[in-house]
């Protein structure tokens, strides 16, 4: 088949709006609990709304791309987010915002799901691996971007800075007490660009693996009876529960502690953590052609729960955001072991456990809602210290864990045969 690489780029630019809009939110959090004068465990509904969203979509999302194909389903999911975004730019308040990411969690979790296959024909089988690995650099580019664009437009319209027409337009768009909503009128902006340029894309047909089949409710609630598909599903949790649960509260947790500003150190901090989280990926992936999969997973989920204890407990401020960018770093290599680790223990329906795996991003919505809870009633150090608890389970994966098929390593020992 004709590869497409017009198509190719155009996933790119998904990955990369899909991470845009995703890791925003923790960055925000210190200026939704000012602007909106919500307490800890009520800007900890932000990431609820975002990620429960995921859990809600993550199967059907696929059933819907089986049916309508993967041009119409993504056209729905930019226009959800669309909606979305712009809903919230006109009428800023808690409630909306609530609502807002909802939507916007929808869209992404039925765009996560529709891409990958897609990658997969535009750029060749034999290309997969490599062109996912370039979307990864793509989404993690977006992710150390955003909070830092968040950072110019609030502290530049905040000194009332409006020396060019981007934000002489977002200073007159949003509310005087509000400024950090301009970047979701750049998001809005964005996402009905994106509908604009899909539609008048041709897109290939897409013939999905076995793999890549969600299947229907059946072979789903079969598989939900399997106890290795649920003690993985709470891997996936485990993982992105901890990926959010730190992200989303570095910047407040550097503000509360110590005295840093959330616009300027806290939204760089927060900014490293997904940028380290996407070089290490690489590491991780040389690491595991020389070491067992388990291994490397124990060793990086050990470092991050270190890291995560000192950025926690140190009295210095930069230790502290060095500490928080360090459990992004180790945390790299998370998502990807734990999610082979669990296709590879089963023999069979591939594609409904992944949707079933997927669900648990889920965790993303739970874990910082209990950490903004708790540090409402002890304080966020205390609040964050539950992080820990998911790392624990991610590193009990490593011992547990007994896939039918092991990751293939290069011995470094040579042949004198």
């Amino acid at each position: 088949m004709k590869r497409n690489y017009f198509i190719v780029v155009l996933i790119f630019f998904i990955f990369f709006v899909i991470s845009f809009l995703t890791n925003i939110i923790g960055p925000l959090i210190p200026e939704v609990i000012k602007g909106f004068s919500v307490s800890k465990g009520m800007a900890g509904l932000l990431n609820f709304s975002f990620f429960i969203a995921y859990g809600v979509m993550s199967v059907p999302a696929g059933m819907l791309t089986e049916r309508y194909k993967e041009k119409k389903v993504i056209t729905g999911a930019f226009l959800l987010a669309t909606l979305g975004a712009f809903l919230f730019s006109f009428f800023p308040s808690f409630g909306v915002y609530l609502a807002s990411l909802f939507l916007i969690g929808m869209g992404m979790a039925v765009l996560q799901v529709a891409i990958n296959p897609l990658l997969r024909v535009s750029g060749g089988e034999e290309n997969f691996a490599f062109t996912s690995v370039l979307a990864q650099l793509f989404f993690g580019g977006a992710s150390f971007l955003s909070p830092l664009l968040y950072s110019y437009l609030v502290t530049n319209l905040t000194a009332g800075n409006t020396s060019n027409i981007l934000l002489s337009t977002l200073d007159s768009l949003v509310p005087e007490n509000l400024k950090w909503v301009s970047i979701y009128w750049i998001f809005a902006l964005i996402a009905i660009a994106m509908v604009i340029v899909i539609l008048f894309s041709k897109f290939p047909k897409v013939d999905l693996n076995e793999d890549e089949k969600v299947g229907n409710f059946s072979t789903i609630k079969e598989l939900l009876r399997n106890k290795t598909v649920i003690l993985f599903f709470l891997g996936i949790f485990a993982y992105v529960g901890t990926e959010q649960g730190v992200a989303s509260w570095i910047s407040k947790f550097l503000e509360e502690y110590h005295g840093m500003s959330a616009e300027v150190e806290g939204a760089k901090a927060t900014s490293w953590f997904w940028g380290l989280l996407t070089v290490g990926c690489f590491l991780g992936l040389g690491l595991l052609k020389l070491m067992d999969s388990k291994l490397v997973l124990r060793i990086f989920t050990l470092a991050a729960m270190v890291s995560l204890a000192t950025a926690l407990i140190t009295s210095d401020g930069m230790t502290a955001y060095y500490g928080f960018i360090g459990v992004g770093f180790f945390a790299s290599v998370m998502w990807s072991i734990v999610f082979s680790l669990a296709l590879n223990s089963l023999k069979s329906n591939h594609g409904a456990f992944s949707g079933i795996l997927c669900s648990g991003i889920l965790g993303g919505a739970v874990v910082p809602l209990i950490v903004g809870i708790l540090g409402d009633l002890i304080g966020l150090r205390g609040g964050m210290a539950f992080v820990f608890l998911t790392l624990a389970y991610i590193l009990s994966i490593s011992f547990w864990a007994k896939p039918l098929i092991k990751n293939k390593t290069i011995s470094l020992k040579k042949n004198n045969q």
